[in-house]
């Protein structure tokens, strides 16, 4: 079955077309039609899959198609996502899907002034994608209503627990209408989710696509076994082999983003990092490097991991295993996106084997072993410790010189 063949307005199907989207994928196919009905859903879908679309494209129809044939005023939409960078992607591929129609959607989200902001929603808007601190705010002062909405899709579920947005949630429900039509999407399922989820939906079509590995099939991850000390040259050997590759590096806190960003300057590699410590309008910006390619490799912290849809990521490098299981699933489905090949490599040392075991107990199977003979080890150590070593010294007799320079010019 092609879009072409869905009900659906002929301006959203140009646009997909645009897009280059020709056939829905599984959670497409199985969850636009009963939104469409105005049926209440429960996805459970892998990341990767096509979930946005698989509740913006039916939404967007919906709206459009209302305001064409009546009139209607203020929110009739609210997205909740987990993070600023998750609400901006939403927003985009609602923009997309929804150009050329009536439908008119606003991000709103903390970290940036709020008055840019305020105006849009004065100027109306049928769709609002947000993360709960900002719009709380928003709704508190006055600026949001949100008595007119009439659906609600609570996207990453599982990430807001996680980040411990469950009261936001059960806050937010005060504020809309009974009768309203709920979707909710998630990468996983436990129970808390599922009490979570029935609460808020009403006789929901369940929709679960669970393949037998939590791993899409086109991304290739193994793991190399390699000291903790020992990992800033593995990393720097992988890019120098792919010169022309962009590459995400994840690593476990920002603090520790940092160093390995300077680890790569020191061995000449330009890196740029993204992680909570970060304001919006830097974050924005980092992302909008890696995104063009002006910048081939960001190093990131689990910020970045879920949901986040960056076009043409070559490799993951997992730097640091993940603390918690089911995110090196969401790590390593940064590459790989759609029918694309990706490649991913962990680096475990040896007080993260534990970790690794949690990872492949979650996974149900090993991951393969990327083996690294002792002589190519060592290789490995003493040619970029010898170029490293060298470039800092490069770079302290250029400061020595400069500082000279300085101290002469005082003089005179």
């Amino acid at each position: 079955m092609k879009f072409d063949d869905y009900r659906i307005e002929p301006e959203i199907k140009r646009n997909l077309a645009a897009m280059g989207l020709r056939r829905p994928t599984d959670i497409q196919f199985k969850s636009i039609p009963p939104i469409l009905n105005g049926e209440d859903v429960l996805a459970i879908a892998q990341t990767g899959t096509g979930k946005t679309a698989a509740f913006a494209i039916p939404i967007v129809h919906m709206l459009h198609e209302q305001k064409r044939s009546r009139r209607t005023e203020g929110i009739q939409c609210v997205v909740m996502e987990p993070t600023r960078e998750l609400a901006l992607q939403i927003t985009e591929v609602f923009d997309s899907i929804g150009k050329h129609t009536r439908v008119k959607t606003l991000c709103v989200f903390g970290g940036v002034e709020q008055d840019p902001q305020i105006a849009r929603l004065e100027k109306g808007i049928d769709i609002l994608v947000a993360t709960p601190g900002r719009m709380f705010d928003l709704v508190s002062q006055g600026h949001i209503h949100l008595n007119r909405v009439q659906m609600l899709v609570l996207d990453e579920a599982d990430h807001m627990l996680d980040l411990g947005f469950i009261k936001d949630i059960q806050d937010l429900i005060r504020f809309l209408p009974r009768k309203r039509q709920t979707l909710f999407f998630s990468a996983t399922i436990n129970d808390k989710i599922k009490k979570l989820a029935y609460s808020l939906v009403k006789n929901p079509i369940r929709i679960q696509i669970a393949p037998d590995d939590p791993v899409a099939r086109n991304i290739a991850h193994s793991v190399a076994f390699i000291e903790m000390d020992d990992k800033r040259f593995f990393l720097a050997r992988l890019i120098e082999e792919n010169p022309d590759s962009k590459i995400l590096v994840f690593v476990r806190t920002k603090v520790r983003a940092e160093r390995v960003s300077k680890a790569l300057e020191r061995a000449g590699i330009q890196s740029i990092t993204i992680h909570g410590g970060k304001d919006q309008h830097d974050r924005l910006d980092v992302m909008k490097q890696f995104r063009e390619g002006t910048v081939k490799i960001l190093i990131a912290t689990d910020v970045s991991a879920r949901g986040i849809d960056i076009p043409d990521v070559d490799q993951v490098v997992n730097y640091d295993l993940p603390e918690v299981a089911e995110n090196y699933v969401h790590r390593v489905g940064r590459t790989g996106r759609a029918d694309k090949k990706g490649l991913a490599v962990s680096f475990c040392s040896p007080e993260e084997k534990p970790i690794l075991d949690e990872i492949e107990s979650f996974l149900g199977k090993p991951i393969t072993v990327l083996s690294i003979g002792k002589n190519e080890y060592n290789e490995t150590l003493i040619l970029h410790r010898d170029h490293t070593d060298k470039l800092t010294a490069a770079m302290e007799e250029i400061e020595k010189a400069e500082n000279r320079g300085k101290k002469r010019k005082k003089r005179k």
